[in-house]
């Protein structure tokens, strides 16, 4: 008999004993297939950790306060090695590749609730005095050039502006029609406002022509005037940030400064959008970049 041929049904041989033996094994068929499973598998579940923990990222966007860049229902894409390499758990940096800059737009870990992630845009870097005064934006001392324009939000994202609430105890309930109502009232009294901050060109959206009223805590260094006025200097280490729906964001003039090692990431891509809700499907026609 040929060499190969008889190498051959060894081979086949062999397979038949293994079958054999794990039919009448299903205990030893099962961990056969585990094993299989976990050798298959394993580089792809190991790829995906790596490039979540430190490449890219996605994160949903959950409220309204960095509209018009960013829509509730948004699903972003995150830049995490734009500011540094970070161990996971730990947060600690093991290489610096880099700081943000004036107009990023950051997701970080909230100083008062580290398990809770915020997206908002970087206005003042380390150093910084930023400062607001009659419905104008400085930092520095440099007013941040700013113009009005004529802007119209896309319906169905500005629908979504107010989240339907079920009611308990507590808390009133607040129906989908009820929100669209409430959402496409606030929206016919916005106003738009291109600002250019570092090499970013982005929309700023107030209910008002200042801030007059706003309830900013004790965290700014000087008292509200009626006019809204404050002034603030970052600490270094620390960057101030602000949300694009300055009159629906809770920020940097509540809660203060965001610490370096707070910082998750830049993003950078709109990839998907989805209506809350578990019957809703998502769709890829609101896909952009972020500026």
């Amino acid at each position: 008999m040929p060499v190969k041929q008889a190498e051959r049904e060894y081979r086949q041989a062999k397979r038949n004993v293994s079958i054999t033996q794990n039919l009448s094994d299903p205990k030893a068929s099962k961990e056969h297939f585990l094993i299989r499973w976990a050798h298959d598998y394993f580089i792809v579940l190991a790829v995906v950790l790596v490039v979540r923990s430190f490449i890219i990222e996605p994160f949903n966007i959950p409220s309204s306060s960095m509209v018009p860049t960013l829509y509730t229902g948004d699903y972003v894409a995150v830049n995490k090695y734009a500011y540094g390499i970070r161990l996971p758990l730990s947060y600690n940096k093991v290489i610096d590749t880099g700081n943000p800059e004036h107009g990023d737009v950051v997701v970080f870990r909230f100083p008062e609730n580290p398990k809770i992630y915020y997206i908002k845009r970087v206005i003042g870097l380390p150093g910084d005095t930023v400062s607001f005064n009659q419905g104008q934006l400085s930092v520095n001392g440099e007013p941040v050039p700013t113009k009005p324009v004529d802007f119209t939000a896309d319906e169905v994202l500005t629908d979504r502006l107010y989240t339907p609430v079920k009611g308990n105890g507590m808390q009133r309930e607040v129906s989908e029609q009820e929100a669209i109502s409430a959402a496409r009232t606030e929206e016919s009294g916005a106003r738009y406002f291109q600002e250019q901050l570092g090499t970013h060109s982005y929309l700023r959206r107030y209910l008002a022509p200042s801030l007059q009223g706003s309830n900013y805590s004790n965290f700014l260094q000087q008292s509200l005037d009626y006019e809204g006025s404050w002034e603030v200097t970052v600490p270094e280490d620390n960057y101030f940030v602000m949300g694009d729906n300055s009159d629906r964001s809770e920020d940097g003039r509540y809660w203060g400064f965001v610490p370096d090692e707070n910082l998750a990431g830049k993003a950078v891509y709109v990839w998907m959008h989805k209506k809350p809700g578990l019957t809703n499907l998502p769709t890829f026609s609101y896909n952009r970049s972020i500026d």
